[in-house]
């Protein structure tokens, strides 16, 4: 006889709650059981945080790879809020899958900031390769990345973005290794859109998230505000 399922039970946005799903899909994943949410990283305070977000009670637990490297992981079992984040967009196995996702246009910035830090970058370096008259100019590069194995995630977040902020980012296929591999999409802002996005994403002190992420955002705002005489803002 199958399992009786509990009424649905619809839960309360929050910046919390968003991030936490935005981690979820990219880091995460659903069990096929319905009943297990998983969230993995290498990175403890991450999942720190996302026990933060979700009032969470769970041990973390630790795995070591052959290669010796750490990784680790949150599991809990809640039925109501597996199928919430069903009814909202996720499912098991979703990596190649998932499209768009239910969360309001309030908290969508949470969101994409849970995403960032789940699977994309801010990237920074400087060029010196820039040589006008026999005199080198170093130059703070930029950017944003999100990554994923889904076009139709990618490009939803690039519309809810260009909707929402104005921001357009460019969309770019990354052929697979091999052929056991599939297409890896990529959402990337160059340095003008990032410097907008950071001062989006990080719109109060006390916002839930990676902090090393944060800090490169930090140091290269400073670094490009020194170079163009022009302060950007981070709330720090």
């Amino acid at each position: 006889m199958p399992r009786r399922r509990l009424p649905p039970k619809d839960f309360e946005w929050t910046p919390q709650l968003a991030y936490a799903v935005g981690l979820l899909v990219t880091d995460g994943n659903l069990s096929n059981d319905n009943r297990h949410v998983i969230m993995r990283s290498v990175e403890l305070c991450m999942l720190e945080t996302f026990k933060n977000c979700l009032a969470l009670k769970n041990i973390i637990g630790i795995a070591r790879k052959k290669n010796g490297d750490i990784s680790y992981r949150v599991q809990f079992s809640n039925v109501r809020f597996y199928d919430w984040l069903v009814r909202i967009g996720l499912m098991p196995a979703k990596s190649c899958i998932i499209g768009a996702v239910a969360v309001p246009d309030e908290f969508f910035r949470d969101y994409f900031r849970g995403c960032i830090d789940g699977d994309g970058s801010i990237q920074t370096y400087q060029d010196r390769y820039n040589i006008y008259r026999g005199r080198q100019y170093v130059t703070q590069r930029l950017f944003i990345k999100l990554v994923s194995a889904s076009e139709k995630h990618i490009r939803w977040a690039q519309d809810k973005l260009k909707v929402l902020t104005g921001i357009h980012g460019a969309v770019i296929r990354k052929p697979p290794q091999t052929e056991r591999h599939v297409p890896i999409w990529e959402l990337k802002f160059a340095k003008k859109e990032s410097l907008q996005l950071i001062a989006w994403m990080y719109y109060q002190s006390d916002v839930p998230c990676l902090e090393r992420k944060r800090t490169i955002a930090r140091n290269a705002i400073e670094i490009i505000s020194r170079q163009k005489r022009r302060p950007y803002s981070l709330i720090t």
